[in-house]
């Protein structure tokens, strides 16, 4: 059911495929900045039921052509085997070795049915699998605060521990900003023999009006001190992104102290964010 801990921490980054050229030129060079960190690998979102598949497949293939350590997201929901069995032939074709494996949210239009094979992460998990045996090293998606959709936060750890028993080998959590949360979440899981790394989200904080837009959209909590103080700032974006820095450098020390196996930077794009919190953290370079 479980995987033994790494024999080194991992630390990653997420990035979003561009819409236009001239937002893929602008990515390439905050790719250059942040490759210059050691990444352990960097990680492509895949949008609501494959909208963003053809740019995905196009970011993937250029980190690929750097020597990049490169982890697709997969989206399941809306999907049929046959489709997801040629991306997967796909990116073994490129060397890929590591996917995160998602259900996904269904693209706007579609009401409540899935239209596809898959309705949870964890059949993802099942037929990659089944498929391809273990020529993934599989991540999935972890909600210390519970995902928004589950109910309640048991129901949502029975879900995680499907996933797990499906054949994941790690996890990635969902941002948040109260470490108390993460550790609970993983003594949970524990409790339940799930003992895979739970690798922490890291979400600078550096738009609040963006900040608080996603984290309405996702579930993940801001804290009231947190919101607060952000709020206050108003137009001061200098003062909002210094004290945002603080938070969540303070954030990452917390966990890397208390044991967590890594942590994964979404970087919504910019390097210098994940620059900054990466160089004062002293994390190493990926080995």
């Amino acid at each position: 059911m479980s995987s033994s801990p790494p024999a080194a921490p991992v630390y990653s980054l997420e990035l979003f495929p561009p819409k236009t050229p001239e937002g893929m030129d602008k990515l390439k060079q905050e790719i250059a900045a942040l490759n210059g960190l050691g990444p352990s690998y960097v990680s492509v979102t895949y949008g609501a039921g494959g909208s963003t598949r053809e740019r995905t497949f196009e970011t993937v293939a250029w980190l690929r052509q750097q020597g990049i350590e490169t982890a697709p997201h997969i989206a399941c929901v809306g999907s049929k085997r046959a489709e997801i069995r040629d991306i997967l032939t796909h990116y073994q074709t490129q060397g890929i070795r590591r996917l995160v494996a998602l259900r996904g949210d269904l693209p706007s239009g579609m009401g409540g049915g899935t239209g596809g094979d898959f309705r949870y992460a964890n059949e993802l998990v099942g037929f990659i699998r089944a498929e391809f045996g273990e020529t993934f090293v599989i991540e999935v998606a972890a909600y210390p605060e519970y995902h928004p959709q589950s109910g309640n936060p048991q129901r949502d750890l029975e879900n995680f521990k499907r996933k797990v028993e499906a054949g994941a080998n790690a996890a990635i959590t969902q941002y948040f900003y109260n470490p108390d949360a993460y550790f609970a979440f993983v003594a949970s899981c524990a409790r339940v023999g799930v003992t895979l790394p739970i690798v922490p989200g890291i979400m600078p904080i550096t738009n609040y009006t963006q900040l608080a837009r996603f984290s309405d959209a996702c579930g993940a909590e801001i804290p009231r001190w947190i919101r607060r103080r952000l709020e206050g700032y108003g137009d001061d974006v200098a003062s909002l992104r210094a004290f945002g820095h603080e938070v969540v450098l303070n954030l990452c020390r917390r966990l890397l102290d208390g044991g967590a196996p890594g942590l994964h930077f979404y970087t919504m794009n910019q390097s210098a964010p994940t620059r900054r919190l990466w160089q004062e953290l002293g994390l190493p370079a990926a080995i």
